[in-house]
């Protein structure tokens, strides 16, 4: 058994105004639901309280909902003067064309099979973003994403590419902090924090869901290779039953 030298905290945004409806949001900059805002506190701040977690930096994306997350989080724990970077390669994956559009309503356009292949298959996007969509412009005009070059702007997203910008960001951003000493949480997104998982298990995890909300740890050895498995700070039944929630195409 490799001696743990690091752990990592991250966790995922609570339940967004578009989560709610079940619509697809990816780059669009909602804020939480209300929901969203009681899970950041009862559910996210609450479990790593109970743990007496402390954190020295904190990462997030450039996105609304994930920095209401962190923002509860961080007060609740008492820790509203650490620093917090905000990286724009941690932001959700683009869902092009599908951005802004029920679930449910694409599954009966292009069929459940379709969908299920755009949410969850490593390599194929969907079709990208262009100027009809009715949220192109609030996307491309967002002042929090303003200082993305152009060329990295994406207008569709896999798995895969988002790993491309998440994995690098990762390394080169996160890593040094963490071989620092420095105690780190990461408040992301679904797929960024999918794809960051994928890279650092080096495991399939085409079927792996992340509830939002429920923090997990990952412990590391001197190399910052992976110790030991996945830690949610729930019980087994609680994550179980998120996961499930986050897998339907009718969920949230």
């Amino acid at each position: 058994m490799h001696n743990v030298a690091y752990s990592v905290t991250f966790v995922r945004h609570g339940e967004s105004e578009w989560n709610k409806m079940n619509l697809f949001c990816g780059w669009h900059d909602v804020g939480l639901s209300e929901e969203g805002e009681w899970d950041a506190l009862e559910v996210s701040a609450a479990a790593l309280k109970r743990e007496n977690m402390r954190y020295d930096i904190a990462f997030t994306s450039c996105l609304r909902r994930a920095n209401q997350t962190l923002d509860i989080i961080l007060k609740e724990l008492d820790l509203g003067d650490i620093p917090v970077r905000q990286l724009w390669r941690l932001n959700e994956r683009h869902y092009g064309a599908l951005t802004g559009y029920n679930k449910r309503q694409m599954a009966d356009i292009y069929g459940e099979e379709q969908v299920q292949v755009w949410r969850r298959s490593f390599n194929i996007p969907p079709p990208a973003i262009d100027t009809t969509n009715p949220y192109y412009h609030a996307i491309k005009n967002n002042p929090r994403l303003r200082h993305i070059n152009e060329n990295d702007f994406p207008t569709t997203e896999t798995l895969e590419t988002t790993m491309e910008r998440v994995v690098p960001e990762w390394t080169d951003s996160i890593i040094p902090e963490v071989r620092a000493g420095k105690r780190v949480l990461v408040v992301a997104h679904g797929t960024s924090l999918r794809g960051l998982v994928k890279h650092i298990q080096d495991a399939d995890i085409m079927k792996f869901n992340l509830p939002n909300s429920i923090p997990f740890i990952i412990d590391f050895d001197e190399s910052m290779k992976m110790v030991g498995g996945i830690r949610f700070l729930a019980n087994d039944e609680t994550v179980l039953k998120a996961m499930e929630k986050v897998a339907s195409i009718g969920g949230k």
